[in-house]
């Protein structure tokens, strides 16, 4: 067997895209753990790591908004489309 075959380049365009967007809701599961009971914020408040509760929700927010404006940027590029 020939191992020096040609792969279409959206083989790769995806498997990026899965592992930007599969990193992003890595990151995103420990803030949505801690915001699920506020006793999980105010401890990170206590700890200095933020400075306050609707920073920590803003950060999320701004986070998510971003995971969002990347995956209409990449399906507007036609990335998830197989022809």
């Amino acid at each position: 067997h020939d191992t020096r075959r040609r792969f279409d380049v959206r083989f790769h365009l995806v498997a990026v895209t899965f592992l930007i967007f599969d990193v992003e809701l890595l990151l995103l599961y420990p803030w949505a753990v801690a915001s699920r009971s506020p006793a999980g914020i105010d401890a990170a408040v206590a700890e200095g790591m933020i400075s306050g509760r609707g920073i920590a929700f803003g950060g999320g927010l701004v986070f998510i908004l971003l995971i969002v404006v990347g995956f209409a940027y990449d399906w507007r590029k036609g990335v998830f489309r197989w022809r």
